[in-house]
């Protein structure tokens, strides 16, 4: 499978809700990591857990790819945007109804045409901001956490 025909499978499994839209482009050994995952998830149950997780928090989620996909045969990556409204629990997040934009690199390992290992890079921190999760910069709020972190205060 092309580089683009592969992402842009995957993109529709997760943008379309379809568990059975990973099994053609995932290897037999595959495995995934993002900043939600606290260590890498194998095999494509394991993914399809993860995402209907993701997909019940952010019930209108889609992704959008952002530029041109890059491959070198073995190694391949997608930027892409993860658009969505929190509308569920994820970890100890309560829903909070905002609109989140999240800019997105996809980096994976590819073996015979499929994808391997794959590696997705996002800002968790700005979502937690985008959330409410965490003060935006520049706040009393952001100031008021350096200061309990033990950073003081900064002008």
């Amino acid at each position: 499978m092309h580089v683009d025909e592969l992402f842009d499978a995957w993109e529709r499994a997760w943008s379309g809700r379809d568990p059975a839209g990973f099994e053609p482009v995932c290897a037999d050994d595959f495995a995934y990591e993002d900043p939600l995952t606290p260590e890498a998830l194998q095999g494509v149950p394991a993914l399809v857990a993860h995402a209907r997780a993701l997909w019940s928090a952010f019930p209108d989620a889609r992704v959008n790819p952002t530029g041109q996909r890059l491959t070198d045969g073995r190694y391949a990556c997608a930027p892409c945007k993860i658009l969505g409204t929190h509308h569920g629990r994820i970890g100890g997040v309560s829903p909070t109804g905002s609109f989140v934009v999240v800019h997105a690199i996809v980096y994976a390992e590819l073996q015979e045409g499929r994808l391997l290992r794959v590696r997705a890079f996002f800002d968790a921190l700005g979502v937690a901001t985008e959330l409410g999760v965490m003060p935006r910069p520049g706040t009393i709020g952001e100031k008021a956490l350096l200061l309990l972190r033990g950073f003081g205060l900064r002008s």
